[in-house]
């Protein structure tokens, strides 16, 4: 994602002026580690890290007031300690579980499925997602985001069933099935089906560019909106494309 991220600021004409990367041997990284320091001169972060890490970088950001995008998945356990130490603060920090387009606009179609089918009596919806190998979280902040839109909308959908059932499946239950695979970027599907007729709704990725672009133009947009706080990508595509 670093790589992707990098490629797309420059197509749009911005000047990267830190990476930060404690792994990497590219001749493009600059630091190590996060240190206030390193954020002199930029504008906006753009964080794609790791969960275990993604709660400490946040309050960073917070302490050093620099508008942020964070793209890593899988720390939303640690979203009610953000929100507390972000309490009181001048903040533009975004989060999101996936920053593609295209995926926000299937989260709208999602929502717009569990409306219209979760009125008509014998539909019932499952989801499924299937990743690459070296995905480190299980199911992905995508697959929850869709199990979100579609538990918003679709009557009877009370509670998320994760990986596989032992007997029957409580009717109030959404059930999320994972599957990691090769290089796969991210396909996620839902499922709506009946005794009639099996209705699915697919969004697969090519590669990672569509999730750097977003990124970026939540970027442009978090560094000079006026919104203030924890943000998500509703914020910025509401303000940008309207509801």
């Amino acid at each position: 994602m670093g790589k992707e991220l990098y490629s797309v600021l420059e197509e749009r004409g911005h000047k990267v002026v830190e990476v930060i990367d404690p792994f990497s041997l590219d001749k493009r990284v600059t630091s190590k580690n996060i240190e206030k320091e390193a954020f002199s001169n930029a504008d906006v972060v753009i964080d794609f890290s790791s969960p275990e890490n993604a709660v400490e970088n946040i309050k960073k950001y917070m302490d050093f007031s620099i508008p942020a995008i964070i793209g890593t998945t899988g720390w939303l356990d640690g979203l009610d300690c953000v929100k507390a130490y972000g309490e009181g603060k001048d903040l533009r920090i975004m989060y999101s579980g996936n920053y593609s387009i295209g995926v926000a606009l299937f989260l709208k179609l999602c929502r717009k499925a569990g409306e219209l089918y979760g009125k008509v009596a014998g539909y019932d919806a499952s989801i499924y997602e299937i990743h690459h190998t070296e995905k480190k979280d299980s199911p992905s902040g995508t697959a929850l985001m869709v199990a979100s839109a579609l538990m918003e909308t679709m009557e009877g959908k009370k509670k998320i069933l994760l990986g596989n059932s032992e007997g029957k499946i409580e009717k109030d239950s959404l059930q999320i099935s994972s599957m990691r695979v090769g290089k796969t970027p991210g396909v996620h599907s839902v499922i709506i089906d009946s005794d009639a007729d099996t209705i699915t709704l697919t969004h697969t990725a090519r590669s990672r560019a569509g999730f750097a672009l977003g990124a970026v133009m939540a970027a442009e947009w978090i560094k000079d909106t006026t919104k203030r706080g924890i943000l998500t990508l509703d914020d910025y595509l509401n303000e940008t494309f309207g509801e």
